[in-house]
């Protein structure tokens, strides 16, 4: 047994660092580079650097983030601005290494700020900039080369692109694991919600009313989601897949309001195509941009040898074990998943439930007994008062939130219970956690929150 585990992990170390073509590397480089400065420049001019870093006076962290704070707005504006620059410089392949690490830190600091921003493909963007981090994606056609040709290579180890395909397979791959449950294949929820709000279409608009036209669509996202990336993988479906792909995101890119993803996972799934295609790409923008060859010096400098070849491989293997284990820590929680969102952030749960939530907080002098009810929107804003009241978790940081304030009054110790009613894709509002539990009292944790009622 002990042998075939190191014949395994010696094949599959054989096959991360074979050659393949730089290609594929230079082009993702180049489409990553441009779409995130597109969509920086979109955060920008939609006012979300104002209204999400800037306007709030609190905000939600994550569990060991609680450090991480705005810099006011001449800092955030910088932040953006310097976003701007990474992004345009990673596209260029100009002081790539350095454009890199800063677009990943920044990026990933202004994600950190608020859990109330949180979205699936932000969390994929900062993974995607940390791997872009350690890619060679500027020793061909890049700017770099330009100023130092000796660095030009034609060949790189193939994990360098495999990399990227892993991490955008998981994306699908997860995406589909997840709608593998009653709420999503049997009973077409939260699909039919979200399709009967579009029967004011012209043309198509009443077939969104039918049932079968729900169970259609959610059946056919799961097959999509569980299905593509194996296609994608194989030379002869692979254009058939892509063209079911771009098909698929073009349409929930019309239907639902979700920004850039879906023309980010179109652009950025063309890695998975030959280094030949990518080779066209490239000379096709040299002829319109009328850029000369660079010649290559060297296209063994980037294989690794002996120990660095050996912790390469494991580390890899340690991302590859943690990116495929850390969405199923769900299971380490009792409870229905949608409902109490233990171990849902993180695990590619992209557009799964309808949840909606109303909470009212209330404050008891405990010597007293004077109880008076919270004004939320004296302390949150109306996306974070969205937000929160279906979190558990950020239901007990606005609560210390208020604690806070009505201690920096003169209240000491105070009581604060509240009442949060939760609906869950379609269901009736039901009471979310328990309304007697002093949540002043309680502190937050990775731990079962036992206060939550069962759904």
């Amino acid at each position: 047994m002990v042998t075939k585990v190191k014949s395994y992990r010696a094949q599959f170390s054989q096959w991360l660092h074979a050659k393949t073509g730089i290609a594929p590397l230079v082009v993702f480089r180049i489409i990553f580079g441009l779409m995130m400065f597109a969509g920086t420049v979109r955060f920008w001019a939609k006012g979300w650097i104002d209204a999400l870093f800037i306007q709030p006076d609190n905000f939600f962290h994550y569990y060991g983030f609680e450090w991480v704070k705005p810099m006011g707005e001449f800092g955030m504006y910088t932040i953006f601005v310097l976003l701007l620059i990474s992004s345009l410089f990673i596209a260029l392949g100009l002081f790539y290494r350095w454009a890199s690490v800063i677009y990943f830190i920044l990026f990933t600091y202004i994600e950190l700020i608020d859990i109330a921003n949180y979205l699936n493909h932000y969390y994929f963007i900062s993974l995607v900039a940390l791997l872009m981090c350690f890619l060679p994606a500027n020793r061909s056609f890049s700017v770099d080369v330009w100023r130092r040709p000796n660095i030009a290579v034609q060949k790189v180890s193939n994990w360098t692109v495999a990399a990227l395909k892993f991490q955008l397979g998981l994306v699908y791959f997860f995406a589909g694991v997840a709608k593998l449950n009653q709420d999503w294949l049997f009973d077409a929820m939260p699909m039919s919600i979200w399709l009967q709000a579009k029967t004011h279409w012209p043309i198509v608009g009443h077939l969104f009313a039918e049932k079968w036209v729900a169970y259609s669509f959610s059946w056919m996202g799961c097959i999509f989601d569980l299905t593509v990336v194996f296609f994608l993988l194989s030379k002869r479906s692979r254009p058939f897949a892509y063209l079911a792909l771009v098909v698929f995101h073009v349409i929930t890119g019309i239907m639902f309001p979700i920004g850039m993803f879906p023309w980010i996972m179109i652009l950025a799934t063309l890695i998975f195509f030959s280094t030949d295609f990518h080779e066209k790409i490239i000379i096709f923008i040299r002829s319109k941009l009328n850029v000369k060859v660079q010649s290559s010096i060297g296209d063994n400098s980037l294989f690794l040898h002996g120990f660095k070849k050996k912790f390469l491989t494991g580390f890899l293997l340690t991302y590859v074990f943690f990116q495929m284990l850390f969405p199923f820590r769900y299971l380490l929680y009792p409870g229905d998943l949608f409902w109490t969102e233990q171990g849902y952030r993180f695990s590619w749960r992209v557009m799964l439930m309808e949840k909606a939530g109303t909470a009212f907080f209330y404050v008891t002098d405990p010597k007293t007994g004077k109880r008076g009810e919270v004004n939320n929107c004296q302390f949150l804003t109306p996306t974070q008062e969205k937000m929160m009241a279906t979190q558990p978790d950020l239901i007990l940081q606005y609560a210390h939130m208020i604690k806070q304030e009505v201690e920096s009054r003169g209240l000491k110790d105070p009581i604060i219970n509240a009442e949060v009613y939760v609906t869950l894709n379609g269901s009736r509002s039901k009471l979310f956690i328990d309304p007697k539990v002093n949540l002043a009292a309680l502190e937050d944790d990775l731990k079962h929150k036992d206060w939550i009622l069962d759904f």
